[in-house]
Formats: C-alpha cells, sequence, structure tokens
C-alpha cells in the first residue's frame, strides 16, 4: 500500500500502459482519476479501480486543449480534494521515417502532444501538489537510448521530454515538488504482440520464435509487461522515493544500460 488515502492523476488512459499504471496505483491504496480522449475506455479502467475498492473519476481529456486540462485539475479537485501525483501517459506517434524526409508539420503535431501538452497539465497541477508535496512522473521511452534510422523525430520528442522533467524539477524542487521519469523500452501488449504476429506471418514462423530471438537480446530474457512498468511509475509517487526528484528510471530488462 504504497500510496495508500493518497490521489493519482493518469493522462492517456487506454488499454495499455495507462490502464496498467492506474490500476496499480489503486492497488497501491490510491484514488484515481482518468484521463483520455475516449469515454468509453475510461469507464472500462474506472470500474477496474472501484472493483480493487478505490475510488475513481473519469475525465474526457484533449490534453492538448487548455480549457479541457483545466476542466481535469477542477474535477479532480472536486471529487478528491488532493492531488499526490501526476502521472503524464498521453502519447501520440510521431513519424516514423528519416529525418531527411520528414514533414515538418508531423513532427510539431508530435511536439504538441508529447512534451507541450505535459508542461501544461503539469503547470496546472503544480499548487495542487505543492500542497500535498507530491510529484509528477513523466512517461518517456528507451528511444532516448539509441539512434536508429526512422526514429529521430520519436527520439527529438521524448529527449524534450526528458529535458523538461530535468528541468522542471529543478524548479518545482523548492516548493516540495518532485518531477521523474520512466523509460519503458519494449512493452508486451497489445500493439507489440501484433506487431510480433505480423512478423511472424511474413517469415512463416510462430510468433514465440520472433519473442524468443528479441528477449535473447535482454539481460533478464523477458519483455516487460505494463504492470511491469507500472509498479516503477507507483514507486516515483511513492513515499519510497520522496528524495528521488529529476531522474529517469529505464525499465527494459537489461536491454540498454544507463
Amino acid at each position: 500500500m504504497l500510496l495508500a488515502d493518497k490521489v493519482v492523476v493518469v493522462s492517456g488512459v487506454g488499454a495499455g500502459l495507462g490502464r496498467a499504471i492506474a490500476v496499480q496505483c489503486a492497488r497501491a491504496g490510491a484514488d484515481v482519476a482518468l484521463a483520455a480522449r475516449t469515454e468509453s475506455r475510461l469507464e472500462k479502467v474506472a470500474k477496474e479501480v472501484t472493483d480493487l475498492g478505490r475510488r475513481a473519476v473519469t475525465v474526457p481529456t484533449d490534453i492538448t486543449d487548455d480549457t479541457a486540462c483545466t476542466r481535469l485539475v477542477e474535477s479532480t479537485l472536486d471529487s478528491f480534494g488532493r492531488v499526490d501525483a501526476l502521472v503524464n501517459n498521453a502519447f501520440a506517434i510521431p513519424p516514423i521515417t528519416d529525418l531527411l524526409d520528414v514533414d515538418l508539420d508531423a513532427v510539431r503535431t508530435g511536439f504538441e502532444t508529447n512534451v507541450l501538452a505535459a508542461l501544461r497539465l503539469s503547470r496546472l497541477f503544480v499548487p495542487a501538489l505543492e500542497a500535498s508535496r507530491g510529484s509528477v512522473v513523466m512517461i518517456n521511452s528507451a528511444v532516448l537510448r539509441h539512434s536508429r534510422r526512422t526514429f529521430g523525430a520519436y527520439k527529438m520528442a521524448k529527449s524534450s521530454l526528458l529535458a523538461l522533467a530535468q528541468s522542471l524539477a529543478t524548479e518545482v524542487g523548492p516548493k516540495g515538488v518532485r518531477v521523474n521519469s520512466v523509460a519503458p523500452g519494449y512493452i508486451w501488449a497489445g500493439h507489440l504482440k501484433w506487431y510480433f504476429a505480423y512478423l511472424a506471418k511474413e517469415r512463416g514462423v510462430e510468433p514465440q520464435q520472433v519473442y524468443d530471438e528479441t528477449a535473447a537480446t535482454i539481460d533478464l530474457r523477458k519483455l516487460p509487461e505494463p504492470d511491469e512498468i507500472a509498479d516503477a511509475v507507483v514507486f516515483l509517487a511513492s513515499p519510497l522515493a520522496r528524495a528521488v526528484t529529476g531522474q529517469c528510471l529505464d525499465v527494459n530488462g537489461g536491454e540498454y544500460h544507463h
């Protein structure tokens, strides 16, 4: 119960990591405010939270819109009276193409959701987090650790998000607010399972072979699952990390060492 009676706000709640973060926070004792564009997704996750005996409020939110984000803050405080952690999980995939060819407007759009929206939400929640001496957790990516072709725009966005987290940690630290990042590698969930099945079909092999070949490149010989990423978020949001700020915790099974 690392988050007993705390209140956690999670943006970008979907069927994968956002859901896992919300549910693991509830298992750790937190009430949860759930934000995403799709209301049906929010209701499904809210039921999982309430089934665990915790409270949940759902707030359909476009995090690129100032009014919608202000409504999220107000709805959370109206429902729970406090906020102890904000998890910036919302994400839009930037164009996966070489930087020499990438459409700059598409890059700008990616920055709007992946960086500026995280700043927008964080700024709005800082007064409540200051009152609770709470924290912000940014969901980053192992793309920070490599420079593969076609991932340039993705790395630009996530590197900017890391810089945002570190600089914000310095600004709000004197207020008693911590800001940290979690950088997952592979996440063994819906999209990756579909992709491995696609690769297996193209090669005429079983999906398990694709999984095994990928896992063989990772120290722990398994791909991290959403709950395992979410547990790192719970830790950073909890009092156990009360002296940790401005840090990026890689959760990748040992794929990269940093």
